[in-house]
């Protein structure tokens, strides 16, 4: 007998053939003792396969079973990761990128007042300047606390501007 001969008798004893070859095979099975003598080989081994398995049934439902089964594999699931908390650092860097030239400018303009105002004045820095007439200098020592004004006249009497000796 034949590979598909005797798949084709397999198929007929599971009932996953068609009607019409359903009947042939039936035809077949009639005609040919080797055929049906396998035929009742198979159905036999059928049975005693079908009544030596045992039967296992679960105390739950399969719609519970499954359910349990899901749960325990959330539960051993990892959590996901919660981010990082932002660092002051990445805090200082992201607003002082959002805020651009005008932090670099007013950081400027603090530190040129800071150093005009501050240090200046607690240094005693002496200051130096020139009156609007032409014969007046000012100069003042915050440190000592000095100051001093250096004023020169023209000579407007006779007697200073003769150069004669008496």
């Amino acid at each position: 007998m034949k590979t598909e001969q005797t798949l084709k008798l397999q198929a007929f004893l599971d009932g996953e053939l068609s009607e019409t070859e359903a009947r042939d095979i039936a035809a077949w099975l009639a005609r040919d003792a080797d055929a049906k003598a396998l035929h009742n080989e198979l159905r036999h081994t059928r049975k005693a396969l079908k009544d030596s398995e045992p039967r296992v049934t679960l105390p739950e439902s399969r719609e519970f079973y499954w359910s349990k089964i899901r749960r325990d594999i959330e539960r051993s699931a990892p959590a996901p990761a919660k981010p990082a908390p932002a660092s002051p650092l990445l805090w200082l860097r992201r607003l002082l990128l959002q805020t651009g030239p005008m932090t670099v400018l007013g950081v400027a303009l603090l530190a040129g007042l800071i150093h005009f105002c501050w240090v200046d004045a607690k240094l005693g820095l002496a200051t130096e300047s020139t009156g609007a007439e032409a014969g007046t200098f000012t100069y003042h020592d915050d440190a000592n606390g000095t100051t001093l004004v250096w004023v020169n006249f023209p000579a407007e009497t006779e007697i200073a501007m003769n150069t004669t000796p008496w």
